[in-house]
């Protein structure tokens, strides 16, 4: 690297524009061609040649990182495994029982909870991505009930039709790995994005608190009706309503408890640092196990607990040895079942249609664009520049090992699995090292948690019966807080919340100082009509086959339509990526310098004639320019220094801006400030006196002819003020026991300390 490109570099490591991952093959906001592509700060790519993405992409991730994921075992990795594990423990009886309804139990509860197990251990070892999660999600089990009805319309056995269904979905999974097709997912922007995860997020924390769809939720509790009610209706000492309100607390509480121990980290309790960390690793962990005991206390008031089968086989049983019927509704007055349903599905009983393979493909593509997009959105969520993930992606490799996975369960009659969002970015949040406004500072990225989570739910296959002791309220409380915690890291319901806020009490983002309040609604609005309409569609299962059309749908809707109503400057504020906006704003701050230059060169050029006319003995009056009146911006505040300027950045925060030291320009200074991006140096001088060194002016300083001093230019007559009232620094200088000479700064609050006197300088 030549020295002027370093120099580049370490200027853009200084002022934390560096460019990492994916955003660094950017120019300027994010576009290479001048326009704005949209995703993450990268536009879309052309094709890298058929088969050559896959190979990137294992080159890129598993070839380069794969010892050192499997290696870096540690407590968070501990916590994780078993917090997640009843994350996807929960998720998969649920689904095993909603499919069993609406498949006739030829897809249940032990098939999914297998369909989880192997896959996750599979993908945890040869994934791309080891901090995504697979599991079964609300549209693909929506699929699968529509394609039941198509079965029993069509008279074709449902696995048999099933199965070749997926066999095509996966054909065309290969085919748009070895294309490249997944270069279009990077079209998706936080428009896309965030629609997509509120969805996912508001999903689980309806189901927690209740569902108007469906008897899910804390709340049906209440109803009398409820299942849950029915083994202790006839029981005299049993009431409802006692039962329920017992299920609300452990519901709250489990939350709660949750989110409180999960605030240790930065509390001061507990002796020490290594104490609190491990406390708020197993948060989830420790309010689960709390909230289970109490559910199981009390004998008097029973709650409903995890409905999973005693044994582990095939949910279908069958009432004769053809398999054909299902044991005990078709089949009345046969006490046991003839047996269980085979576990490889055959390919050859399609009832005499033999043209049933090749009608497949329909429906099966449909079924890709499902899968499709269900993946690349989770993934393009789970690589977004805020998490600081710095093992790369594997959209290309990721689509052949899910093929694979949709692949495999179809013959054996398992559900398919996709990448689960809210577990996903869960994960992600467990693993982090964040800043307590919840920022991410770095994430321990490792395949040992991904592992961990699934050979515990490999494990739970063969001890059913330890799932019956779990309370489901205690699951709705684990629903609730993943819900939660995703929710706060979207922007778009940050956004929403504004619309019931006084304007002037904003949060400091980039889109509420640069954009008008309205046009930010607009935006908000827009999303929030698609975000309802995904919501109707999902919701009615008679059009949810529908519901991948519709997130298609936003993204041409952005690319086409949006820039239309917003301008460009907008869209980057409001739908980029932080890099980008970033760079935006320093380029915006950079203009405005300029402009104040050209006031500064006519304050130079003005010192320059005085010079030389006091030189040629002519003195005139020098002309004042008249001030020119700016809207003020966030722009980065200067503060006077002995020698030099300490440059300060206002950084937003959950309270508020704040300003944080950034950089120092020393100049002819005698010393330095060391900052937390700075390399600690001391500047020192032998040959300069402290105690008559005058600290209001530097060495170089130079006077008239008339023994006074230039009038200073604009830009050093900006310098000299204070950008915070009340808020002043001093700078004390150390030079006891013939140590070097160092430079502290201390903040002095003007109204309780009295003036600095003439050794400091303000």
């Amino acid at each position: 690297m030549s020295e002027s490109a370093a120099a580049t570099a370490e200027d853009d490591r200084l002022k934390g524009t560096e460019k990492t991952g994916p955003a660094s093959q950017q120019d300027s906001f994010g576009k290479e061609d001048g326009s704005d592509a949209g995703g993450h700060g990268h536009k879309m790519r052309t094709g890298q040649g058929w088969g050559k993405g896959i190979i990137a992409d294992v080159k890129r991730t598993i070839l380069t990182y794969w010892k050192g994921e499997m290696t870096n075992l540690n407590g968070k990795v501990i916590a994780t495994s078993f917090f997640l594990y009843f994350a996807c423990i929960a998720p998969a009886v649920t689904f095993g029982a909603i499919y069993g309804k609406a498949t006739n139990n030829y897809i249940g509860t032990v098939e999914m909870i297998l369909a989880t197990a192997w896959c996750g251990i599979v993908y945890s070892l040869i994934g791309g991505q080891p901090m995504m999660i697979n599991g079964g999600t609300g549209p693909v089990l929506a699929f699968s009930e529509i394609l039941y009805k198509v079965s029993k319309s069509m008279d074709v056995p449902f696995l048999s039709l099933n199965a070749w269904i997926g066999i095509w979905v996966a054909i065309y999974m290969f085919i748009g790995a070895f294309v490249d097709l997944n270069r279009v997912i990077v079209l998706c922007t936080r428009f896309t994005d965030e629609i997509f995860s509120f969805l996912i997020s508001l999903i689980f924390i309806i189901n927690a608190i209740g569902s108007p769809f469906s008897d899910v939720g804390v709340v049906h509790y209440f109803d009398m009706d409820h299942k849950s009610h029915g083994p202790y209706e006839d029981q005299p000492f049993y009431s409802h309503w006692a039962s329920a309100l017992l299920s609300v607390i452990i519901f709250i509480g489990t939350t709660q408890v949750a989110f409180l121990l999960r605030k240790f980290k930065f509390s001061p309790f507990l002796p020490n640092q290594a104490c609190r960390n491990t406390m708020t690793d197993f948060a989830v962990v420790i309010s689960i196990l709390i909230w289970t005991l109490i559910g199981n206390s009390f004998a008097d008031i029973p709650v409903e607990k995890l409905n999973v089968p005693s044994t582990f086989a095939p949910t279908f049983q069958c009432c004769d040895e053809t398999c054909t019927t299902s044991w005990p509704q078709e089949c009345y007055g046969q006490e046991v079942p003839f047996g269980s349903r085979p576990w490889v599905v055959n390919l050859s009983d399609l009832n005499g249609k033999t043209w049933v393979p090749f009608m497949a493909a329909g429906p099966a593509l449909l079924a890709f664009v499902l899968v499709f997009l269900d993946d690349g959105i989770t993934w393009h969520l789970i690589n977004h520049p805020s998490h600081q993930l710095k093992h790369g992606d594997a959209y290309n490799w990721d689509t052949i090992v899910v093929g694979a996975f949709v692949l495999v369960n179809s013959l054996l009659g398992l559900p398919w699995l996709v990448a689960a969002t809210v577990r996903s970015l869960n994960h992600i949040h467990a693993m982090a090292e964040k800043l307590p406004d919840g920022t991410f500072v770095s994430v321990h990225e490792t395949r040992l948690s991904n592992l961990g989570i699934h050979v515990l739910v490999l494990i739970t296959i063969f001890a059913l019966d330890l799932l019956k002791l779990i309370p489901v309220p205690v699951l709705y409380g684990v629903f609730l807080f993943m819900g939660l915690v995703s929710l706060g890291s979207n922007q778009f319901w940050g956004r929403m919340v504004m619309f019931f806020m006084q304007p002037s009490k904003y949060p400091v983002q980039p889109y509420t100082q640069y954009m008008a309040p309205k046009r930010m609604h607009l935006f908000t609005a827009i999303q929030l009509f698609f975000f309802v309409s995904l919501y109707v569609v999902k919701s009615i299962k008679v059009i949810a086959i529908a519901f991948p059309i519709l997130i298609a749908l936003c993204i041409p809707v952005r690319i086409f339509l949006l820039p239309k109503i917003f301008n460009e400057d907008e869209l980057i504020l409001i739908d980029s990526d932080p890099n980008t906006v970033k760079m935006w704003i320093a380029n915006k701050e950079q203009e405005e310098e300029l402009l104040l230059g050209g006031e500064d060169g006519e304050d130079n050029a003005e010192d320059d004639v005085s010079k030389h006319d006091e030189e040629e003995g002519v003195i005139e009056p020098t002309p004042v320019a008249a001030p020119v009146r700016r809207r003020r911006v966030n722009r980065v505040k200067t503060m006077s220094m002995p020698a030099g300027h300490f440059m300060f950045h206002e950084q937003p925060s959950a309270l508020g801006p704040q300003l944080k030291p950034q950089m120092m320009f020393a100049g002819d200074a005698l010393f330095t400030v060391p900052t937390v991006i700075q390399e600690e140096e001391t500047l020192q001088s032998q040959d300069t006196n402290l105690e008559s060194m005058d600290l209001a002016a530097t060495p170089s300083t130079n006077t008239n002819r008339n023994n006074r001093r230039p009038r200073p230019s604009r830009a050093e007559r900006r310098s000299n003020s204070c950008p915070v009232q009340n808020m002043m620094f001093e700078i004390q200088i150390d030079t006891g026991m013939g140590r070097a000479h160092q430079s502290k700064l201390q903040p002095l609050d003007t109204l309780n300390e009295p003036p600095i006197d003439s050794q400091h300088s303000n």
